[in-house]
């Protein structure tokens, strides 16, 4: 064993938890991606040559290799106990009051944190070292999910710091951060999936995955609220308020805005202020949790069976409405997924009228028993997303018309069949013309191969005139000009914009195709990544699901899918069709300039710019080795900004990230 290779091995350790506790739990990156990305290639390098010196708790050991066949149960030493609500000042005052007398005392110091919508967890530390993760479950039993949280980059696998005790139980809160619960949902309407109905949910769901690889994709993180098992509590933490502090030393994340007050009015005029400042955060929240700083009166006044007397949580009420469902519809999606939508009697909600609501699946509308003409309870999740919440059975008519899934395709009358181990009920007919039209839709659309002119009214036109059934038949309408100019709405001049546009997608990157045909799980960065990877059709065809798993970021979930789709019978005739069309792009490993200033720099655009399309000032972004966000935080290095520059631009200045309007962004270029 090399002793230098050793001292190098756990030097990179040491900076890479560093690292990753700067970028996921301070937001302060000191390094960027492709410099973190070069220590872990180091790291595991290193390890790859030295096998004997590979710990658990190495950054390069937070995915496991092997799907796990359950989960196993653990039993909490110390119970995970469900904490009481309280919705009123009045009843704040009242907690505090039995506290007060319970303790016979006239005043106590009060801790504040805002009660994060996620799911619990415990992480249990030994000598330093994560060795269990484990959801709540009943408060005494739960499941032992170490491999899902391990991937939680927020999450250390070792304590820092010094002076941790032998056992330190961590209790906290996994959830989904908004941006990134966001993005995965664009990225799976982009696939044809259904998105995810809200964070809390979703996090719930993940953390059940039995592949660690299936969650790691999905960025979640952890706050923590608490302590179970601490052994030995150090003699000089006392108080929940030290606790924080030392948790914080051992590199755990604790919430920036916990409050500690020692007067209950000024604790009352936090909970009104902070009423309007939650939902600015970065997660969802419905409350705050008000707790006994010091811990010899929290052990005084003990537990009721299933809830500690010495917190509680203080719950605002959620927007909510009343209306009435007047008809359900049936959509069907590119990929098949018939998804019901529930037809409101229109209501003020949150400032906008609502008129309808995603019921996401069937199982949802069987949950909640909902009939035509039901009164129901709406309200928006994470106040962005209409949805119902309950029915007024008591309000019900007679002769209410149950919702029923259908028992076929409501489009073409194809059957339809509920995904194995899943919830979503789909047509199995891939000719079916709600599916046609949804995937021309898509492979038309601006993101995909932007083919100007074919917008939904068309392409329901070209499919009811029978001049489209698929991909290819969109570059033989050059052959149906006659045709064409019979549609309504289609003069010469659209016809001949129409043309034009299908022209220049035959010049449509690899990559673009790829995200175009709708394949399930594959997304414009997937599509880009094995796009340059295999550099054409023929060759990811021929590639089976080993050979896709050496692409960068492609799991087996995704290999898999590209694989069936190639091999399909669809697949395959979809392929030879675009290829007889003249479409068949190829696409070389983007070289980049190794002077560009922009390069491992993340950049955003906005607003409207004189020389570039949004697609074309993003490639050129590629090409000069940039990361291309559509959002911008403290981690933007620059702004390129236009005309009509909103919202972004803004915020850019309020962080000061550098902007760059398109003439500078240029002699940026010419100086380099």
């Amino acid at each position: 064993m090399s002793a230098s290779a050793e001292r190098r091995i756990a030097a990179l350790r040491d900076e890479i938890h560093k690292h990753d506790h700067l970028y996921f739990v301070e937001n302060n990156p000191q390094i960027s991606d492709e410099q973190y990305d070069r220590l872990v290639a180091e790291l595991r390098s290193l390890e790859s040559r030295h096998p004997e010196l590979i710990t658990p708790d190495s950054p390069t050991q937070r995915v496991g290799e092997r799907p796990l066949s359950g989960f196993k149960q653990v039993r909490h030493r110390v119970p995970m106990l469900s904490i009481d609500n309280t919705y009123s000042p009045d009843e704040v005052r009242d907690f505090d009051g039995r506290v007060r007398k319970l303790l016979e005392v006239s005043s106590i110091a009060y801790v504040v944190e805002p009660k994060i919508d996620g799911v619990a967890v415990a992480l249990r530390y030994e000598a330093g070292a994560l060795v269990l993760g484990a959801t709540r479950g009943d408060g005494e039993t739960g499941d032992d999910i170490t491999q899902n949280v391990r991937v939680i980059r927020s999450i250390p696998l070792r304590l820092g710091g010094d002076a941790w005790p032998a056992v330190v139980e961590v209790r906290g809160e996994v959830y989904w951060p908004r941006k990134a619960f966001d993005e995965t949902n664009r990225q799976r309407e982009a696939t044809g999936e259904p998105p995810f109905a809200n964070p809390r949910n979703a996090t719930a769901g993940t953390l059940k995955q039995l592949d660690a690889r299936l969650v790691a994709p999905r960025k979640l993180a952890f706050i923590a609220h608490g302590v179970g098992e601490i052994d030995p509590l150090p003699a000089e933490v006392d108080r929940y308020w030290l606790m924080l502090d030392r948790l914080r030393g051992w590199g755990v994340p604790t919430n920036p805005h916990t409050r500690r007050f020692d007067d209950l009015e000024a604790l009352l005029e936090f909970i009104a202020e902070w009423d309007a400042q939650r939902h600015k955060l970065a997660y969802a929240t419905d409350g705050l949790v008000i707790k006994v700083d010091r811990f010899d009166y929290r052990d005084r006044l003990g537990n009721t069976s299933k809830s500690p007397r010495w917190c509680i949580a203080f719950k605002y009420a959620a927007e909510q409405a009343q209306t009435v469902v007047e008809s359900v519809d049936f959509q069907v999606g590119k990929l098949g997924t018939i998804t019901p939508v529930a037809n409101l009697r229109p209501v003020l909600l949150a400032g906008t009228t609502v008129r309808r609501a995603s019921l996401h699946n069937f199982e949802q509308v069987e949950r909640l028993d909902i009939h035509i003409g039901d009164t129901v309870t709406i309200e928006k999740a994470g106040e962005i997303i209409p949805q119902v919440v309950s029915v007024d059975g008591a309000k019900r008519v007679p002769g209410a018309r149950r919702v029923a899934p259908p028992s076929e395709c409501p489009s073409c009358g194809g059957p339809v069949q509920k995904d194995e181990n899943g919830v979503y009920l789909r047509c199995q007919n891939p000719s079916c013309g709600a599916q046609v039209v949804e995937r021309l839709r898509f492979f038309c659309g601006r993101d995909q191969m932007d083919i100007e002119g074919a917008g939904v009214a068309l392409i329901e036109a070209l499919v009811a005139a029978k001049l489209v059934h698929g991909y290819a038949d969109m570059f033989r309408l050059h052959e149906r000009r006659d045709d064409l100019l019979k549609l309504e709405r289609m003069g010469e001049k659209s016809v001949d914009n129409l043309l034009a546009g299908i022209d220049a997608a035959k010049s449509r990157s690899l990559a673009r195709l790829l995200a175009a045909l709708a394949i399930q799980h594959v997304g414009a960065s997937t599509a880009e990544v094995i796009a340059e990877y295999f550099g054409s059709l023929t060759a990811i065809a021929a590639a089976d699901e080993s050979a896709l798993q050496q692409v960068e970021g492609v799991g087996p979930e995704v290999a898999g899918s590209i694989s069936r789709w190639f091999r399909s019978d669809a697949g395959q005739k979809t392929i030879a069709a675009l290829q007889s069309a003249g479409v068949d792009p190829k696409q070389t490993r983007r070289e980049i300039a190794a002077d560009s200033p922009f390069a491992g720099k993340t950049v955003v655009v906005t607003g409207t710019l004189k020389n570039y399309s949004r697609s074309q000032i993003e490639d050129r972004l590629k090409s000069l080795g940039a990361k291309v966000s559509g959002s911008v935080s403290k981690k933007t290095a620059y702004v390129v900004y236009g005309d009509e520059a909103g919202s972004k631009l803004d915020k850019a200045r309020e962080l000061g990230v550098a902007t760059l309007s398109e003439d500078e962004f240029e002699h940026m270029l010419t100086r380099s």
